[in-house]
């Protein structure tokens, strides 16, 4: 059986996950990457994430975003810039299956990286009328 972890994220923060290869997995990805937390279910059990990336930042595609000035990425927790695909979202289950701790333990024994910054609003704000013109 899979522990829960005893982290409840909010929407905003950035965490540590095997986000999935394709949407429709039911298994964890391979690869430990940094995803943005976009809603809790009303049980805590399951989280609502966006993916994350550090490849191809300079391309932004239909209802995506970057986060790549200093205070930003310190305020998530990134160490280089990062986009997020609002378009590209998974419910997980919140447990030690999908979520890991980083390396960098800034909130304790959680999978929480960091934060969003406020100043990004308006950019995710931009992603998600870009996503909608595309019809995602």
């Amino acid at each position: 059986m899979k522990r829960a972890t005893p982290f409840q994220p909010v929407p905003g923060d950035i965490v540590f996950c095997k986000f999935p290869e394709a949407l429709a997995a039911t298994c964890p990805g391979p690869k430990i990457r940094p995803a943005l937390v976009v809603d809790v279910s009303k049980d805590g059990n399951r989280v609502y994430v966006a993916y994350g990336t550090s490849q191809r930042t300079e391309q932004l595609y239909p209802g995506e975003f970057r986060v790549d000035d200093a205070a930003s990425m310190e305020m998530a927790g990134l160490c280089k810039p990062t986009k997020f695909a609002l378009c590209r979202k998974h419910w997980l289950a919140l447990n030690e299956e999908w979520f890991v701790v980083p390396h960098k333990r800034r909130f304790g024994q959680c999978p929480k990286m960091g934060e969003l910054s406020e100043s990004l609003a308006p950019h995710m704000a931009r992603a998600v009328e870009t996503m909608r013109a595309a019809r995602f």
